[in-house]
């Protein structure tokens, strides 16, 4: 497994063709659920290669944008499947990083603990401060697709989405569930 050489390859990729209007589900946000999940796997014990194949799900979890955005979870899976063999992939490394891609499809559905952690790490933001800035970066994306209208339209969107997600890992529960639930209040506070 050449995970150093994947990832020259797939972040040269993202940057290269991801599309440029794409301001929440951007190049930033690869390497922040990449460092996310770096961080989670560490304090919730992974081994070395499981963190890897974490490492490259992270890397190609969004990866479909560059193709569509809708079913980009099904499009950046083939496109891992059909990339990591070339990088010394085994066929069940690859099946265990699509599993962990599939997962992260909102509502999340992980089914083990590597699948739990990506799906931690990719809305780790929800928990932290800075999740209007990142949150900013999401309502103008939906913005220009045309799924919100409003700040309004959007704060009761957020209200729905923060109460029905839940950290799956005893680290995102204890660090980022209070922070998160704080948002909510606040959000909730501004619909009219």
């Amino acid at each position: 497994m050449q995970f150093k050489e994947v990832k020259k390859f797939i972040m040269a990729k993202l940057k290269k063709e991801l599309p440029k209007h794409l301001f929440y589900h951007s190049i930033e946000h690869i390497k922040d659920v990449y460092n996310s999940a770096g961080k989670l796997a560490k304090s919730e014990k992974v081994s070395a290669e499981d963190k890897d194949l974490l490492l490259t799900a992270a890397l190609f979890h969004d990866a479909g944008f560059i193709i569509d955005q809708k079913e980009h979870e099904r499009l950046s899976a083939e496109m891992a499947e059909r990339d990591l063999p070339a990088y010394g992939y085994t066929p069940e490394q690859i099946k265990k990083i699509k599993g962990m891609i599939m997962a992260t499809k909102i509502p999340q559905s992980p089914k083990n603990k590597l699948e739990e952690i990506l799906c931690d790490a990719d809305l780790d933001y929800l928990g932290r401060e800075d999740f209007f800035t990142i949150g900013n970066k999401l309502f103008s994306e939906l913005s220009m697709y045309g799924i919100i209208n409003s700040e309004n339209e959007w704060n009761k969107l957020q209200v729905s989405f923060l109460e029905n997600h839940h950290y799956f890992t005893k680290t995102a529960i204890k660090n980022r569930k209070a922070k998160k639930e704080e948002h909510l209040e606040l959000i909730k506070s501004k619909i009219s």
